[in-house]
């Protein structure tokens, strides 16, 4: 792909992880002639200025988005409905708005009302993290080979559309369309879950009175070690998520529920082949993980900062 800019100026605001990576990416390909950040926080502000992955950092919202062919909300997901009202008298006629958080139906609702007529808006969610944050924690390759999902609403502009999907192709990522609730109940089982079940276990083996801390940490083995890492998420960020998506969420929880009360009998039981047959269709959904591309069957004891 040619470095060939997609978007003049684009404004992130937020320059946590998923912001930084942005940056550092847009960078690498020359997807921007200009990269603006924004943050409140002055720490973070400095640390963000030693990284040098902008080309300007603004702590006040109109001087960042202010000339911007492309905005993207990087912050938790709750702060979205200020952050649009604040930023919409400054944004320019046939700019996009978008964002990349985990849940779209919320943003679509928090976000659409501020969006002045003849500025684009599209949701996006980037498929790609870490347990890290902050401006110090991003790097280029975060989007390589990862999805990024688009969610625009009915009435969107075919060539705004097409254009935020070559600004993400361009990032690294592999593009894919869909309606907003369906993303969500997609996510609800892929991400979030999977989160609330690690935070819950995470919590629990805390709770343990009858195990002391330091055994828990002593004798952690690859399963608890991995919850641990999903466990360490940013805090702010998960619980926007969940309450921005209750109803997909307690949807598949109640799911996920109803097969935990059969695993919890087939155990009682000693049904071996009840407990064998779901152990089998498990390991062949990491399997199709794996020939996905979207994780390596090698040994990883420990987790590195940069997955390849």
């Amino acid at each position: 792909m040619n470095n060939t800019p997609v978007y003049d100026k684009v404004a992130l605001i937020g320059i946590g992880l998923i912001g930084s990576s942005m940056a550092h990416a847009m960078r690498r390909r020359g997807v921007a002639s200009h990269i603006a950040g924004y943050t409140h926080r002055a720490e973070t502000l400095e640390k963000a200025r030693s990284v040098g992955f902008a080309d300007s950092l603004h702590s006040d919202l109109a001087g960042c988005v202010k000339d911007a062919d492309l905005v993207v909300l990087a912050t938790p997901v709750g702060t979205y409905a200020v952050l649009a009202e604040q930023i919409a008298p400054h944004l320019k006629l046939g700019a996009t708005v978008t964002d990349v958080g985990s849940v779209k139906s919320a943003v679509i609702r928090d976000v659409g009302p501020h969006v002045p007529e003849g500025v684009h808006f599209i949701p996006a969610h980037p498929i790609a993290g870490t347990e890290q944050s902050g401006p110090e924690a991003g790097f280029a390759e975060l989007f390589d080979g990862r999805w990024c999902i688009l969610t625009p609403p009915p009435g969107t502009e075919t060539i705004a559309l097409e254009r935020l999907k070559r600004f993400w192709q361009a990032l690294g990522s592999d593009v894919d369309v869909m309606d907003a609730r369906h993303h969500d109940l997609v996510l609800a089982i892929t991400s979030h879950l999977p989160h609330l079940i690690a935070y819950n276990i995470v919590g629990t083996a805390d709770d343990l009175q009858a195990v002391t801390k330091s055994e828990v940490i002593k004798y952690s083995a690859g399963g608890f070690r991995d919850f641990t890492r999903i466990a360490a998420s940013d805090p702010t960020m998960w619980r926007d998520v969940f309450l921005n998506n209750r109803e997909a969420v307690l949807e598949v929880l109640g799911r996920f529920s109803e097969d935990l009360s059969a695993l919890q009998r087939a155990i009682r039981w000693g049904d071996g082949e009840a407990l064998f047959n779901l152990f089998t269709r498990t390991r062949a959904i990491r399997r199709s993980i794996v020939d996905a591309g979207q994780d390596t069957a090698a040994p990883n004891f420990g987790r590195s900062k940069k997955p390849s």
